[in-house]
């Protein structure tokens, strides 16, 4: 007697019918049916579910004393003041790091520009508009974000392309994706491989453009032996991004591994002129936010990448309320205290729709289950702003959060205090928690070889 045994069913799996008398499939993202027993990793490969490292941006930092409460050393809680209270729910997925300073021996505090580039680089840049090293997002990609569709996705719900904060250098920024629309089509448009196709072939065009691409990259080579040092930094960082490139277009060529289901999201209408016309509007970041949050967090989902930046307002802030001048940057300066809220009111009220917008994101990773958790508990956020005081451009205790557990490797729910070692600190025990091998990180006073080992699990 024989026994048919069910096999469980693998990423590959998909839902076929039929629309206007073409067939159509529509692909899968993580379900409990693709994973073990445990919840813990696929059943087909025994692999486990990926983790992921994101970045969340918001420009102006806090409101000193009206933020979150101040503590003399780490322990468990954290206590959510009147701007930060929209997280108060999301404490237990949380850590915040707080008493950190940024030393930038000697050199110039570049305005809203210092603060983000050495927390992410570890190293203070000694001019304006320099970026002195690689940001920790593309380092964690060098090791966890090889084999996606895309190594990282870079989204901005302020308007503002250029205005994004990962990069390779001075010469190698990321722009930021600020369109739903546009990164729809990016994600989910023509490109987009439907890896349960049998008849899978590559697209010609692809191959024709990793070809024209290697042909480039053998005859630099040569071309690098006759230049000067300057310009072999500038074209190593471009010939960073041309094998990137080359490592996409690759994946292309292949048929996608089970990991590459996405269940496809509604496609986003067109914004109206109006809304175009004042993008800057708090009202329309805010919805920009939500709709670029979505599509983000599907795509990180059905694996197309491990690491993502989102941008919620740049770091000069250069959004207002609508059919208002003055911008939020303006007003941190401008804007009289009050003297019966100790705090600027109108600055106030832009902290606090940014803090709304960072626990709409966190509740939305939050509510997409993963085998035995959520997207957010096999994640990991990094959240931070470039000042701590915008009014007076203080970084030192510039604040920090971190959301997720990355996997189970990271403890939350703790209030950290530095005790003025650098900031550092925490991108260093970020990255070692992510995977990448380093001894220390940073440069000058901002080098840090001590990770901070009450959040490692």
């Amino acid at each position: 007697m024989s026994f048919l045994i069910p096999r469980a069913p693998t990423r590959r799996r998909v839902l076929r019918g039929a629309f206007g008398g073409t067939a159509v499939a529509m692909a899968l993202p993580f379900l409990d049916c693709f994973l073990n027993e445990n919840g813990s990793a696929l059943a087909a490969t025994g692999a486990p579910i990926p983790t992921r490292f994101g970045t969340w941006y918001w420009g102006m930092g806090h409101t000193p004393g009206h933020a979150v409460v101040e503590k003399r050393q780490t322990s468990q809680g954290i206590e959510f003041l009147s701007e930060t209270q929209a997280l108060k729910p999301h404490a237990q997925h949380m850590t915040y790091f707080g008493n950190f300073n940024m030393p930038l021996d000697g050199r110039s505090n570049y305005t809203h520009f210092s603060g983000w580039v050495a927390n992410r680089t570890g190293s203070a840049p000694s001019r304006a508009n320099e970026i002195p090293g690689t940001t920790l997002d593309l380092l964690i990609a060098d090791v966890i974000g090889n084999n996606t569709r895309f190594k990282t996705i870079d989204v901005s719900a302020a308007g503002i392309t250029r205005e994004n904060y990962s990069a390779r250098g001075t010469n190698s920024r990321a722009a930021a994706e600020v369109s739903p629309v546009a990164l729809y089509a990016r994600l989910f448009g023509p490109e987009f491989v439907d890896p349960n196709k049998a008849d899978f072939k590559p697209d010609p065009a692809i191959m024709l453009q990793k070809s024209v691409l290697s042909a480039y990259t053998e005859e630099s080579k040569a071309f690098m032996k006759n230049i000067g040092a300057a310009d072999k930094a500038r074209l190593d960082e471009y010939y960073t991004s041309v094998r990137q490139i080359e490592n996409q277009l690759a994946l292309q060529l292949q048929k996608p591994e089970e990991n590459k289901a996405c269940l496809v999201p509604p496609k986003p209408s067109e914004p109206p002129a109006d809304r175009l016309a004042s993008v800057r509007e708090m009202s329309n970041v805010i919805d920009n936010h939500k709709v670029l949050s979505k599509l983000l967090a599907m795509a990180v989902a059905c694996d197309q990448t491990r690491v993502f930046n989102m941008v919620f307002t740049d770091n000069f802030a250069n959004v207002r309320r609508n059919g208002e001048t003055y911008t939020h940057h303006l007003l941190t300066h401008e804007e009289a205290i009050d003297a019966k809220l100790g705090y600027q009111p109108l600055a106030f009220w832009f902290g606090q729709q940014a803090m709304n917008g960072f626990a709409e994101y966190i509740s939305l990773l939050s509510s997409i289950k993963e085998g035995d958790g959520t997207l957010l508990d096999h994640s990991l956020i990094f959240a931070t702003s470039e000042t701590n005081y915008a009014r007076v451009h203080t970084i030192d205790g510039i604040p920090v959060y971190l959301a997720g557990k990355a996997g189970g490797k990271i403890k939350t729910g703790m209030h950290v205090i530095g005790n003025g070692d650098p900031i550092t600190r925490v991108g260093f025990t970020v990255m070692r928690a992510m995977g990448v091998s380093l001894d220390k990180w940073g440069t000058n006073s901002l080098q840090t070889s001590k990770a901070i080992t009450e959040i490692l699990a």
